[in-house]
């Protein structure tokens, strides 16, 4: 199974970084308009009237603030896990992002919707990724930057 730890870990660093990209550029809009197929939100103020769904116990202008440092989060961790840069911290600041998501959609929209979305999918391979004890085809890997245990 040792032999496939590197793929993997390629793979999962990929997926992670083009999920959190794809729900970046759906915020802002270029992936396509609101009500298109496959689009969440289409703009930033649909977005932000999502977060403040999730984040109903804040105000208007609080909410916004969080929804903004949430799609920079995403934007930086989706960059550093693509390019393996800084990968464990990447991946750590990813478990710790999905999480949030995940129970805060848990305590505003239900059970169902992060299990829906696999969010809590997402944050385990997020945790299982800063586990591991090398990331091959990273610019970690490249620089020499052996990841600490």
């Amino acid at each position: 199974m040792k032999k496939y730890t590197d793929t993997a870990q390629l793979f999962l660093r990929i997926a992670l970084g083009l999920g959190f990209f794809s729900a970046v550029l759906d915020r802002i809009g270029w992936l396509g308009a609101a009500g298109q197929t496959n689009i969440a939100w289409g703009n930033w103020e649909s977005f932000q009237e999502y977060t403040h769904t999730l984040l109903p116990f804040l105000s208007k202008s609080i909410s916004d603030i969080m929804g903004f440092i949430a799609t920079a989060g995403e934007a930086l961790f989706g960059l550093l896990l693509i390019i393996g840069y800084r990968t464990r911290q990447s991946a750590i600041g990813s478990f710790l992002l999905l999480l949030s998501f995940a129970f805060v959609m848990t305590i505003t929209l239900g059970l169902k919707a992060p299990l829906n979305y696999s969010v809590f999918s997402a944050s385990a391979g997020a945790f299982i990724l800063a586990t591991l004890s090398s990331y091959r085809w990273s610019l970690d890997n490249y620089l020499g930057k052996v990841p600490k245990n």
